[in-house]
C-alpha cells in the first residue's frame, strides 16, 4: 500500500502563515503515519522545521524561481515527482489556484479552503453591518483537511511542546537569567496603516511603563530602515529598552526571544502569531480591522484585545482601505493610559 502524503499550500505574508501551525502541528500528531509536506514561502521553515516528525518543508520563491506561469509549471513538476496522495489549498489565489488545476488534471485528491467572504463583507459594510463573528482561519484551515479524509482537533500549545527552546544560541543579552524581572515587547508596526497605533501614542506607552516599573526590560521589534531608525530613538531615550531589530539571526531566534517575553503588545500583525506559537501572552491593538473577522491568535484572549466601538468599525479585513472618517478614529480613540493598564494587568 502506498503511503499517504499530503501536501499542504499556503503562500501568502507570515502572520497568515503562522496561523496554519497549530492545525498542521494537530494533523501531524493526530495521524502519524501520513508524511506531510508544507510548501511555503522560503522564510517559513522556521515554523514547520521540528514541528512534527512527519512534517517536512518545501520552500519556493513564487516571485523569483518559480514566478509566471512558466515558473508554476516547473514548481508543479517538482511537486508532482513527489506523488502526492493529496493536496490541500489553504491559500486558494491565482498562484495556488493554478497548481490545484494542475493537479486536478492529474487526478489528485484535492480541496482548498472557504474563506467565508460573503460573511466578511457583510462584516466590513458601511451600510447593513452585521457584527458577527466569522469562522477563523483554524477552523476553515481544519474543514479543508476533513474534506480531504482527515477530520482534525485542534490541539496546539506552542511548537516547543515537544522539544526544549534552546536558548544558548541567542546573544547573551537575550537569554533571560532573573526570573523576577519582568520582560514585555513592544511590535508597534504592521503592514497597513488602519493597524498602526500613531507611534507618538505609543511612545507614550512606552513612557508610562518605563515610569510604573523602573526596572522593566522593553523589547522593540521593527524591520527595515525605517522602523529601526524609529526604535533606535526610543532605545536612546528610554533606557529599559533594546532595539531588536537586526540583531537576531533570522526567525527562529526571535521567535526564542518572544518565547522569553512576559507578555507582548502587537498591532493585528504578524506578531501577535508569532506569540501565539509560543504562548506569549499578547496585548493587541485593533483599529480598522476587528477580532471578529477571525484573525485573533491562536489562544491569545479576547479580553487582551484593545479597541474602541465605534459604528463604522470594522471598515477592512486586513487594514488596506482608507478611513472612510479620515480620521483613523478607531486608533486615535485609543488611550495610552488603556493601553498600559491592560499590559500592566497581563504582568
Amino acid at each position: 500500500m502506498r503511503t499517504e502524503h499530503l501536501l499542504i499550500i499556503r503562500f501568502s505574508a507570515m502572520g497568515d502563515v503562522a496561523m496554519t501551525v497549530p492545525v498542521v502541528s494537530s494533523l501531524a500528531r493526530q495521524y502519524p503515519n501520513i508524511r506531510i509536506t508544507v510548501l511555503s514561502k522560503p522564510f517559513a521553515r522556521a515554523f514547520f522545521d521540528g514541528l512534527a516528525p512527519n512534517v517536512s518543508f518545501m520552500g519556493a520563491d513564487i516571485k523569483g524561481e518559480y514566478r509566471g506561469v512558466k515558473g508554476l509549471n516547473a514548481l508543479y513538476r517538482r511537486l508532482s515527482a513527489k506523488h502526492f496522495t493529496a493536496i490541500a489549498d489553504l491559500h486558494d489565489t491565482l498562484r495556488s489556484k493554478y497548481l490545484r488545476m494542475r493537479f486536478n488534471l492529474s487526478r489528485n485528491n484535492v480541496e482548498h479552503v472557504n474563506k467565508h467572504k460573503g460573511g466578511r463583507r457583510r462584516l466590513i459594510s458601511q451600510h447593513n453591518k452585521r457584527l458577527v463573528q466569522q469562522p477563523t482561519p483554524f477552523e476553515n484551515y481544519a474543514d479543508v483537511f476533513r474534506k480531504l479524509g482527515y477530520p482534525v482537533e485542534c490541539r496546539f500549545a506552542d511548537i516547543f511542546e515537544h522539544h526544549s527552546p534552546d536558548f544558548s544560541v541567542l546573544p547573551s543579552e537575550f537569554q533571560r537569567s532573573k526570573t523576577d524581572e519582568k520582560w514585555i515587547g513592544i511590535a508597534p508596526f504592521a503592514a497597513h496603516q488602519g493597524k498602526i497605533y500613531p507611534l507618538e501614542r505609543m511612545e507614550r506607552v512606552v513612557q508610562l511603563l518605563c515610569e510604573r516599573m523602573p526596572t522593566l526590560k522593553i523589547f522593540l521589534f521593527g524591520g527595515g530602515k525605517t522602523e529601526k531608525a524609529q526604535l533606535d530613538q526610543w532605545a536612546a531615550k528610554y533606557p529599559q529598552c533594546s532595539n531588536v531589530t537586526g540583531r537576531l539571526d533570522g526567525l527562529q531566534q526571535e521567535l526564542l526571544l518572544i518565547r522569553q517575553l512576559d507578555t507582548m503588545l502587537t498591532m493585528d500583525s504578524a506578531n501577535m502569531h508569532l506569540a501565539s506559537l509560543v504562548a506569549t501572552p499578547a496585548v493587541s491593538i485593533w483599529g480598522a480591522t476587528h477580532p471578529f473577522a477571525g484573525f485573533m491568535g491562536w489562544n491569545q484572549s479576547a479580553d487582551n484585545a484593545v479597541q474602541v466601538d465605534l459604528p463604522c468599525r470594522p471598515c477592512s479585513i486586513y487594514g488596506k482601505k482608507p478611513c472612510h472618517r479620515g480620521d483613523y478614529a478607531c486608533l486615535n480613540d485609543i488611550q495610552p493610559e488603556a493601553v498600559v493598564e491592560k499590559i500592566l494587568q497581563n504582568l
